[in-house]
């Protein structure tokens, strides 16, 4: 793939990541009934990409147990947090996910902090606090923030478990293994609860396919696609922008207008993930 053709498929992909956001305000559906239907849609059409390119995806393992299980949550989180907010929130709230993998990453490690990571930590810190407009509970921006921030936790957990099996594992097959394992954890919630959870219409069906088809499967493979060609410190740095696309999507799809503290918290967040992957990249030299 020609470098300027990866590039694109990158952008593409992380705009659809960041469009993703905006399912949660379209649909009128509980965060875990959006979840299970994204996530079942994304292992099928993971597995027909697989098929078609006879590419192994790789055998069951007990591993993608706990890793579905952690994508379950990160995404349950997130979608409420969008809910109970505004897709601005959720986003930033996810954003914090370079303190969280320093942070995990750090555990168990005697070395201090370094001079980067200070800065990943302080920016990160700032950025939320510019968001919080009053330190109450009942205030929707804290709400959204606190879930958008258990939402970029499990993501930095998830991370740092991926990267150390893309050694072993195709990224294709770690994409399908674990949708396919967090539509299963879901199922135990969604089948019991099937009487109480609101029955998805038509188009709400239509809207989950649209969410797990494109804003997931397609959004993978085109950005496992980019990975041959664009480096990871590259990469790294446009996944860095994936809530500037899914504002500008909130804005123009949803008339959601970042406010002035939105727009500052988003530099600053961007900012952390900027330095975090700059921070990698020199480690990875």
């Amino acid at each position: 793939m020609p470098f300027v053709t990866a590039l694109v498929a990158l952008h593409v992909a992380v705009a659809l990541f960041g469009l993703a956001g905006l399912f949660g305000k379209l649909l009128d559906l509980s965060p875990i009934t959006i979840v299970f239907g994204r996530t079942l849609v994304a292992s099928v059409a993971l597995g027909l990409v697989a098929a078609a390119r006879r590419e192994p995806i790789g055998r069951l393992e007990t591993t993608w147990l706990l890793n579905g299980g952690i994508l379950a949550l990160h995404w349950v989180t997130f979608f409420l947090a969008i809910q109970v907010s505004s897709v601005a929130v959720g986003l930033l709230g996810y954003a914090t996910f370079p303190l969280f993998t320093l942070l995990i990453e750090r555990r168990g490690r005697v070395r201090t902090i370094r001079g980067h990571e200070w800065l990943t930590i302080a920016l990160v810190v700032v950025g939320v606090a510019v968001l919080v407009p009053r330190i109450s509970w009942s205030d929707r921006t804290v709400q959204g923030l606190a879930l958008g921030t258990v939402s970029g936790v499990t993501f930095a957990w998830l991370a740092l478990r991926n990267r150390a099996l893309l050694s072993t594992h195709s990224p294709l097959g770690l994409a399908f293994w674990q949708n396919t394992w967090a539509a299963i954890w879901l199922m135990v919630f969604v089948v019991p609860l099937a009487m109480t959870l609101e029955a998805p219409t038509w188009e709400d069906i239509g809207a989950l396919v649209t969410l797990g088809a494109l804003c997931t499967a397609l959004a993978h493979t085109l950005f496992i696609a980019s990975m041959r060609t664009v480096s990871a410190h590259a990469a790294s740095v446009v996944a860095a922008l994936e809530p500037a696309y899914g504002i500008a999507f909130a804005a123009g799809l949803l008339g959601e207008m970042p406010t002035t503290r939105q727009i500052a918290g988003a530099v600053l967040l961007i900012a952390a993930a900027l330095v975090a992957s700059s921070r990698r990249a020199t480690r990875a030299q």
